[in-house]
């Protein structure tokens, strides 16, 4: 479609043709049985790295592949409108964690970690959230004490992606006065067990667990950036993280409205294919606007991304990508999944998993009602939050 090559460059629309078609002839047909089984492929990991979308952005002497930040959006819708699953291990591995080694990381950690990242030999795990502590991330409850050249950690992590198929975890830990700190955690250190949680409405294929962290002592090197920096340094990556969810539920959305346009010209009722019905029409039109309009708040923030603007300047533009994309993308698959009638709500059809996996986008990296009072606290200046 004409509007989705608008202002591409040649080297961002090879990329996402390769991601368009890494994901027709990899994921696609492997997508329902994922889903039923609760797990994807582990070999779509090595894949994901030898085609280089593991290493996207990151700096090439790290085996990284050099790309801008819309390239890489472009790849994550296309991830997105494959499986949600898939598109979240990228999200996470490569966005969340070697994106903020390569931001922050000393010259050794970036060496230890980035190479294999970028492989797709090793997948990282951002560990952030607790059973107590979501949207208020400063409320941290995982403590980190030195102990001479070493740091001992003790705490609890819920919710995270890749959690049980990690190799490293991104934790976040308080410690002492000076308010969070980082930490680059192998996941096979002593007293570090994961459990994987199953039962999930959606995301079924993706590793989601809870981490336990029973003194795990890790040494002063494994480090990431200054003491007490902590906080500042997950809420610049959650401004990246949140394109990238924006872009993900933009491909979900755009593949709901592929499945819903097709079956509509094939579906006959009264003697004639029900997209020549009005209200069909509707809701395929309505689906369609939401998934322009996403698409173009996402990429304008990853344009601003490639001219220069930092995580802390493009946040406020970062939620409201997020939001709306999110938001849209729950409306576009319920009203996809209403073109299918009967037959959406069973998995022989894509729909019924496009509007489970749309469910969680308003939740994680920050709710709906969270980028709202981000959204209002840039247009006031007054912090509703606090």
């Amino acid at each position: 479609m004409l509007t989705r090559d608008f202002g591409l460059t040649e080297t961002q629309r090879d990329f996402r043709s390769l991601a368009a078609e890494f994901v027709d002839n990899e994921i696609v047909p492997h997508v329902r049985d994922w889903d039923r089984a609760e797990r994807v492929d582990p070999d779509i990991v090595k894949r994901l790295g030898e085609l280089g979308i593991l290493g996207l952005t990151l700096p090439e002497e790290y085996g990284g592949v050099e790309a801008d930040m819309l390239s890489y959006t472009l790849v994550t819708e296309e991830l997105g409108r494959g499986d949600s699953s898939v598109r979240g291990i990228v999200s996470v591995s490569l966005g969340l964690v070697s994106k903020t080694i390569a931001t922050h990381g000393t010259d050794e950690q970036k060496a230890e970690w980035l190479p294999r990242l970028a492989a797709g030999e090793a997948l990282g795990c951002f560990a952030l959230t607790e059973p107590g502590t979501g949207t208020d991330a400063g409320s941290v409850s995982t403590r980190a004490v030195r102990d001479g050249g070493d740091w001992v950690i003790d705490g609890a992590k819920i919710f995270i992606t890749n959690g049980t198929v990690a190799d490293v975890a991104l934790v976040f830990a308080r410690t002492g006065e000076k308010g969070l700190t980082a930490f680059l955690v192998p996941t096979d250190s002593p007293g570090f067990t994961a459990t994987e949680i199953h039962g999930k409405l959606g995301l079924r294929g993706q590793a989601t667990a809870e981490l336990i962290l029973e003194d795990v002592r890790i040494p002063d090197t494994a480090r990431l950036g200054e003491e007490g920096r902590g906080l500042g340094i997950a809420l610049g990556t959650l401004s990246r993280g949140r394109v990238s969810v924006a872009a993900g539920a933009v491909g979900l959305a755009q593949g709901a409205v592929d499945a819903a346009v097709r079956y509509a010209r094939e579906r006959t009722q009264f003697g004639k294919p029900i997209a020549s019905f009005q209200l069909v029409q509707e809701l395929l039109a309505d689906s369609e606007v939401d998934v322009r309009t996403a698409r173009l708040l996402t990429h304008q923030v990853a344009r601003m991304a490639d001219a220069g603007a930092s995580p802390k300047e493009y946040a406020t533009d970062a939620s409201v990508a997020k939001y709306h994309a999110s938001e849209a993308a729950v409306r576009v698959s319920n009203n996809c999944l209403q073109v299918f009638g009967g037959y959406g709500y069973i998995d022989e059809y894509p729909v019924g998993k496009y509007l489970r996996d749309a469910r969680v986008l308003t939740l994680y990296e920050g709710t709906s009602q969270v980028q709202k009072l981000i959204i209002g606290r840039a247009l006031t200046g007054v912090d509703a939050m606090n």
